[in-house]
């Protein structure tokens, strides 16, 4: 199984080296256009993601089933 990334790394490698089409490089690697054009829209939560770093060093027993954002509403 591979992942959509490796996908859009093969078909970037295929039009670079070949010069081909995106519609070909899909064709030829049997991958749709839309999950090769794919591109992520969330923000990433660089402060939030350290401060339950910090805060699982910390408090080592807590693990991460106990550490999650709520989330109101």
């Amino acid at each position: 199984m591979v992942t959509p990334a490796a996908h859009r790394q093969a078909a970037a490698h295929l039009q670079s080296t070949y010069e081909m089409s995106e519609r070909r490089a899909c064709r030829v690697l049997g991958v749709h256009r839309t999950s090769v054009r794919y591109q992520a829209i969330k923000a990433p939560d660089t402060e939030l993601r350290e401060r339950l770093r910090s805060l699982a060093q910390e408090r080592r027993r807590f693990g991460y089933r106990r550490l999650h954002v709520r989330r109101s509403g």
